[in-house]
């Protein structure tokens, strides 16, 4: 975290940055009603009322406490990412309205989404923060089974829906779901960098936590595909339902048959795992249907 902070007040809210930045443009959509400021990816994001509409903004180009990138390539990777939402519209993502440039700098306004987010993170220490039971994480993983099912069918729809459209998901993790505890409905957001295909791995170890990664995403060259998503949908089950990267049976909270078609879609050998996301979605319906859930 970088020690040069300065705060600076925008309506009921105090917003730290490594340096000033102008954010004036937020007063022409409304009213500050909280700031996401400890992001790593670059990005600021805010929620904002105007009248009885809140709205969801993510600002590229200030200089953010926990970004030690260029912001300039922040901006860039939000421009980029634009193209990405409205090819990918579906009832799971969160709703793109518009997105302009701001000085030199770039904003994405999106619908507001009541949810919290399931990925564990700050101001809790490692091994505290997945312990700790005002979590929403920790919240959700108290929810009886059917509901967390429906959680992750929500999420398995939406990545069929991704490889239909050609896409393959990249940097996808607990982070990238939201969870309506009131109305018990799940969306998905932060999919900026999903990318069209084909598309292989030009990093090495890409973006995203090794929670939810293949073996090919750490190996330079791999193919990034269908196949791959399938893995990922697998290890989204265990860290939901299950140990996360103890997969064992004993920390498994679903069915035999559910562990099953997960065990299959995580194996190490892309050529045992499931061919599509269809297929993986349809055995793990079958799996569900035995269980009346």
């Amino acid at each position: 975290m970088n020690t040069n902070i300065i705060t600076i007040p925008i309506d009921s809210v105090q917003v730290r940055l490594c340096e000033y930045h102008d954010l004036s443009f937020l007063g022409q959509l409304g009213e500050v009603f909280y700031a996401f400021d400890e992001q790593d990816s670059g990005n600021i994001c805010f929620g904002v009322e105007s009248g009885s509409e809140k709205l969801f903004v993510k600002y590229a180009g200030a200089r953010t406490i926990k970004f030690t990138g260029n912001s300039a390539d922040a901006v860039d990777r939000l421009k980029e990412a634009m193209p990405v939402y409205q090819a990918l519209q579906h009832p799971h993502l969160i709703e793109l309205r518009e997105h302009f440039s701001v000085g030199e700098g770039y904003a994405a306004v999106y619908t507001w989404f009541p949810g919290e987010c399931l990925y564990a993170n700050w101001p809790y220490a490692p091994v505290e923060k997945y312990q700790h039971f005002d979590l929403p994480a920790i919240r959700h993983r108290q929810l009886p089974l059917a509901r967390r099912l429906d959680t992750l069918e929500a999420i398995f729809a939406f990545h069929e829906h991704v490889a239909r459209q050609g896409n393959v998901a990249v940097d996808f993790y607990d982070g990238s779901i939201l969870y309506d505890f009131t109305q018990q409905q799940t969306k998905i957001c932060d999919i900026d960098v999903y990318h069209s295909l084909p598309y292989s791995n030009t990093m090495g170890r890409m973006w995203g936590s090794k929670r939810f990664m293949s073996p090919e995403e750490f190996e330079y060259g791999a193919a990034i595909d269908e196949v791959t998503n399938v893995y990922t949908m697998g290890a989204t089950a265990f860290v939901l339902l299950g140990g996360t990267l103890d997969r064992s049976i004993e920390k498994w909270d679903g069915s035999a048959a559910l562990f099953e078609v997960a065990q299959k879609a995580v194996n190490p050998d892309r050529g045992q795992r499931y061919p599509t996301i269809a297929t993986f979605r349809h055995a793990w319906n079958a799996a569900r249907a035995l269980l009346g859930e």
